[in-house]
């Protein structure tokens, strides 16, 4: 294989690094007059901090900070911002709307909540509001108290005993944290829960992959408030599964199979990148939007609105949007396992693991990249660089075509490339990465796409051989004395649909078979024909009606704004297209986890707009009872119809592992689509330009302008 020059192999990060400094620029250039959905800066987070320490409203001390995140205008300032009051145009000239933030800290053995005015200079702030949490549950595990714990073992000498009757060296251990979910009981007062983890531990050795050589059997219990060891349980020792074949690091896996290397390749842009960032906002083709980062959701995309060519107008699609819940629930029911039944969200924070995304691997060459800064648990401010990345996309796909063959004299062929904008943030919360991706496309659609990679949680036995297997064996046999234990994966959206305005209707236009009767009055006619199928429409009225399994039956599920219609008389709206992935959960009921994560028994849910609602599993998950959730709200049953209303959409598989999946996974998919329905008057696209007859690079984007 021909080499490349160091020159050629350095211009993705070259192009890359030019890019990311770009979009910082644009973003330093927008602090002195912020867009209202900015994340907090560096200097405001640092100023919110300040006002919180002097602030004589939560005397006890330490105080750490466990969230500090934009609290967020009401909806209707933010919209007379964006749009001058008119739902159409860009952003307005009006003077910025009041900074505040909403910081979650805990001190005296309380969560505090307060929320603080930050001055227009953006260098002070002033507590304007405190309360302090009495219900269940806790907020999210700060990553330094996560290390501090982790330290702990070593020095502990129970499991220092139980190290050393594994034969294992103490320097090779390695130690996480695992919340301990909730298993009844909750509430405060005398016997309230105590604010714990669980700590597991593993062998590294020769292996970065260490998940991969649990210390199965050992459960210590750690007070996360008082930061010690209060609880051990070394139940019983199987052995530590061997590090051969487990790592997953270039040059650790054996010499190169042959065929697999790939040739290198290039993204290229003749005419440059087809897309403008301004501050937070991105412009390409016929999207404008917002990107955002928060601690807890990561990825925040609001006021996404497309241009309509037709109309000579924008129009408003989505309000905001982010990942609102990951809820992995393992299926072994021993001592060591019962309890693993992540939210990922809510008790480690997406944004808080998310790392720096890797030029020319996790994004392309012509990718910018935002910043994701966030507080740390002294309330200062951390800095996150590259976490997340845009890109234009064009992997060969088409966009629309059509040939036709029936004139006599001629052959008739039209076809479009299509090119997208994809917007990306990876997640790595302990053993897996989710890939996560919003790909914005011309014909108006945006695509949802969650892949899943990295390592499997595993679990050591005594089986060597699938034959030995029983049925208390709850997974897959991968290697020798590891099993990789049956889970789920259910990644919750919140997402606050505007189609064309703020007041929506949820429809379900189900399919439904028929019998022709031969009688033109029920819809039949006389021919031969015996059954077909028509649509019955629903419209739902109350949230009991904006609930939907995906998997119940055909149906088109839309979201319609009934006070905007077509030439041709039709609401105007957006459908929601599952594509992959669409598990719902099995547990029972009753089972605990299921209580604190019911809503993923179905994947649609449907509710009004509350900016206070914007958690699944709850403001504080950890430990969480499921009393303020997705369903709790949800049994209020409000009315949906012709109102600001939002989609909560589940995208969930259930993971049986297979060898394959070891000892590293290959990326497996799933996701959903809001394509226009009845949106535009015909297809938004139909007047892109063809591609050159001279051809061009296979990543070039300049089509799509």
């Amino acid at each position: 294989m021909a080499q490349m020059s160091h020159r050629a192999a350095m211009l993705p990060l070259l192009v890359a690094a030019v890019l990311s400094v770009t979009a910082a620029a644009s973003a330093a250039s927008s602090r002195s007059n912020p867009h209202p959905l900015d994340p907090l800066t560096p200097e405001e987070v640092t100023a919110v901090r300040a006002a919180v320490l002097a602030s004589p409203l939560v005397p006890a001390r330490p105080l750490t900070f466990h969230y500090v995140g934009l609290d967020e205008p009401d909806k209707a300032d933010v919209l007379a911002y964006a749009y001058g009051g008119t739902g159409t145009g860009g952003l307005s000239s009006r003077p910025p709307l009041p900074r505040r933030a909403l910081v979650i800290a805990r001190a005296g053995g309380q969560s505090h909540e307060l929320r603080v005015d930050i001055a227009s200079n953006g260098t002070s702030a002033t507590v304007l509001s405190h309360a302090v949490h009495r219900g269940a549950g806790f907020p999210i595990l700060t990553l330094e108290e996560q290390f501090a714990a982790v330290a702990l073992p070593p020095a502990y000498p129970p499991f220092v005993d139980s190290v050393r009757r594994r034969g294992v060296d103490m320097d090779d251990v390695l130690c996480a944290v695992f919340p301990v979910g909730w298993f009844g009981g909750g509430g405060a007062g005398a016997g309230a829960p105590k604010r714990v983890a669980k700590m597991l531990c593993f062998v590294a050795g020769p292996t970065a992959n260490f998940y991969a050589r649990p210390i199965e059997g050992v459960t210590m219990v750690v007070d996360l408030d008082s930061m010690a060891i209060v609880g051990y349980r070394d139940r019983v020792t199987y052995p530590v599964p061997k590090a051969e074949g487990t790592d997953y690091r270039a040059g650790k896996t054996g010499p190169p199979l042959a065929g697999l290397q790939l040739a290198p390749g290039v993204a290229v842009q003749p005419e440059g990148r087809g897309f403008h960032i301004d501050g937070h906002v991105v412009r390409w083709a016929n999207w404008e939007f917002h990107v955002g980062f928060d601690m807890r959701a990561g990825t925040v995309i609001s006021l996404a609105s497309v241009h309509d060519a037709d109309a000579g107008t924008r129009r408003r699609v989505l309000y905001r949007g982010f990942v609102s819940e990951v809820f992995v629930p393992y299926m072994d029911p021993v001592e060591e396992w019962y309890y693993r039944t992540f939210l990922d969200a809510g008790e480690y924070g997406l944004g808080l693991w998310a790392f720096p995304l890797q030029p020319g691997a996790d994004c392309p060459a012509n990718a910018a990249y935002f910043d994701g800064s966030y507080a740390g648990q002294d309330g200062k401010p951390v800095s996150g660089e590259n976490r997340i990345c845009v890109f234009e996309r064009y992997a060969g796909d088409v966009a629309w075509r059509h040939t036709e063959a029936g004139f006599p004299d001629r052959l008739i062929t039209e076809v479009r490339p299509d090119v997208t904008l994809v917007v990306r943030m990876v997640v790595s919360p302990g053993n897996y990465d989710y890939i996560l991706d919003w790909e914005f496309k011309t014909s108006g659609s945006i695509k949802f796409v969650v892949s899943l990679t990295g390592l499997l949680e595993v679990k050591g036995t005594s089986y060597t051989h699938a034959d030995e297997l029983t049925a208390d064996a709850h997974g897959s046999l991968v290697s020798e004395n590891t099993l990789a234990i049956y889970h789920d994966h259910y990644v919750t959206y919140h997402l606050d649909l505007d189609i064309d305005g703020t007041n929506n209707s949820f429809v379900k236009n189900i399919i439904t078979a028929r019998r022709n009767t031969g009688d033109p009055a029920t819809g039949g006619a006389d021919t031969p024909r015996r059954s077909y199928w028509t649509v019955r429409r629903e419209v739902a009225e109350t949230e009991s009606d904006g609930q939907a399994d995906v998997n119940a039956g055909p149906a088109d599920l839309l979201f319609v704004n009934p006070g905007k219609k077509t030439r041709m008389g039709h609401e105007v709206g957006y459908r929601l297209i599952p594509s992959g992935a669409t598990a719902a959960s099995v547990l029972a009921d009753d089972d605990y986890p299921q209580r604190r994560a019911s809503y993923t028994k179905k994947q649609v849910w449907v509710t009004p707009y509350s900016k206070a609602e914007k958690w699944a599993s709850g403001l504080y998950a950890d430990q969480s009872t499921g009393a303020d959730s997705l369903t709790a709200w949800s049994r209020r049953n409000r009315g949906i119809r012709d109102e600001d209303i939002v989609l909560w959409y589940t995208l969930g598989l259930h993971h049986i592992p297979y060898q394959e999946d070891f000892p590293v996974m290959p990326t497996l998919s799933g996701g959903f689509e809001l394509r226009p329905s009845n949106f535009f008057e015909r297809n938004p696209i139909l007047r892109i330009r063809p591609p050159s007859p001279h051809g061009a690079s296979a990543n070039c984007s300049c089509y799509s302008r």
